[in-house]
């Protein structure tokens, strides 16, 4: 039914495609393969990426940590009682965003219609690629070279494509063989290939719908299939009903959307602990609106509206919004509409996570829109306002996986630290597994390698 280069006859119905044109490529294990690669003690063994707290939450785990039953969206602490001798690792975004632009621009490469999903996934549309026919024979062997580049240009990332008909087709592909898998699902071979999957893999079916599907004995794409638009209509309303009714007949005729301008802009951080200091909340705040501002003025664009962020103590996340009358890049307006924003929720329980947020956008800039503004927003209001902003901007201060350089020794990373001592590992992806030195955490011969700002 599907390998790697299944063969099976043309079709077309219902809009969806008679070759298979569209691929989805998604980067394996994505951030932890970036932190093996660039540790050189952690290949082959078991990482997990995210929240390394008691309140953490695992972003992605290695292959190695999978086997113990880790997987993305598990807390932390139960990713540790199942396997208590991985790499924990708080994540360095930086790396897993220069990666991922090596892998868009190879994707540009082969076509400009590239719709990137996230980090480490997207979808290509080889209608606009350049093949000598787009058969079976012909994907596979784009899709095989588009592999090794990505493995070239990521310094040994492994990537997992599927190529089909629809960006469905594509999608399950891509699960299929992980990982560093290829599977091409031949045109006329959707419906034998979806039949005896769970109802879930059909996008859109969530805990929620597939509890509502179980009910009515419907648990595989087949059992979806045995139904009457009708009757899911009537069981899951009007566009729901009716695209789950084409989605199990394998027809899907999305098409892939181009990347797009961003539409906000927007700074946020996480805390280790909660803080209820208003006076901190605010002056955290006004940085943040700060880092926004640079970079709308990097773009040269300024914006309507003003939104905060907030993530309270048990884990309730909340938005606040405000429409201005006018576009605006200046930061102290940002920074007080924030504020407003932010005095109209109690945060008294405590917050752990704090963000600003730009969108609306133009493309032009009012320089002096509010130049006659005298009111001012105190970027730290006093001394221990700055002590309290300065703490929490290194709350992570030595997080375990983040870059060090150190005097002496050179290039590494942190292992962990704690009690007044950090321990570092000094190695790069260029070196052989390196030691391990401990040092006074205020060590002034040791200090984070900071990332080139946006």
């Amino acid at each position: 039914m599907v390998a790697r280069e299944a063969v099976g006859g043309a079709w077309h119905d219902h809009g969806v495609r008679s070759e298979p044109t569209i691929l989805h490529v998604d980067l394996d294990a994505f951030f932890a393969s970036v932190e093996q690669r660039d540790k050189p003690s952690l290949r082959g063994k078991p990482v997990v990426v995210g929240g390394v707290g008691g309140r953490g939450v695992v972003a992605t785990a290695s292959y190695e940590a999978r086997t113990f039953g880790v997987h993305s969206a598990m807390s932390t602490a139960e990713a540790r009682r199942r396997c208590p001798n991985a790499a924990f690792l708080s994540g360095r975004f930086h790396a897993y965003r220069d990666t991922s632009r090596a892998v868009m621009e190879v994707l540009r490469g082969i076509s400009p219609l590239v719709e990137p999903l996230s980090l480490d996934e997207a979808y290509v549309d080889l209608e606009a690629a350049e093949l000598p026919d787009r058969s079976v024979s012909s994907v596979s062997a784009l899709a095989r070279d588009l592999k090794r580049q990505i493995h070239e240009v990521t310094g040994g990332i492994a990537g997992s494509v599927g190529i089909g008909t629809s960006k469905l087709i594509a999608k399950i592909g891509s699960d299929l063989d992980k990982p560093d898998g290829l599977v091409v699902v031949a045109p006329g071979l959707e419906q034998d290939l979806l039949r005896p999957m769970q109802v879930t893999v059909i996008p859109g079916v969530g805990p929620a719908t597939a509890e509502r599907l179980r009910r009515s004995g419907v648990h595989t794409v087949e059992d979806l299939e045995g139904l009457s638009e009708d009757e899911l209509v009537r069981l899951l309303g009007r566009a729901h009903g009716a695209g789950l009714y084409a989605m199990a007949r394998a027809r899907d005729d999305r098409s892939v959307e181009p990347e797009r301008e961003a539409k906000s802009i927007s700074v946020e951080d996480t805390y280790e602990t909660d803080h209820v200091d208003k006076r901190l909340l605010e002056a955290l705040l006004d940085r943040q609106a700060a880092k926004v501002t640079d970079r709308l003025r990097k773009a040269r664009i300024s914006g309507r509206t003003v939104s905060i962020k907030v993530r309270l103590h048990d884990f309730s996340t909340v938005s606040r919004s405000a429409t201005l009358s006018e576009p605006s890049d200046d930061g102290r307006l940002i920074a007080r509409v924030a504020r407003r924003l932010l005095a109209e929720l109690d945060t008294t329980s405590g917050v752990r996570l704090l963000g600003v947020g730009v969108s609306g956008f133009a493309d032009w800039i009012q320089e002096d829109l509010f130049a006659g503004d005298e009111e001012e927003v105190e970027e730290v209001p006093d001394e221990a306002t700055e002590a309290a902003v300065a703490a929490a901007s290194r709350h992570r201060g030595w997080a375990p996986g983040m870059d060090v350089v150190h005097r002496e020794h050179g290039r590494g990373w942190v292992w962990g630290s704690g009690r007044g001592v950090v321990t570092v590992r000094f190695e790069t992806a260029q070196t052989p597994p390196g030691r391990v030195l401990s040092f006074a955490i205020d060590d002034p011969a040791l200090e984070p390698v900071r990332p080139p700002e946006e």
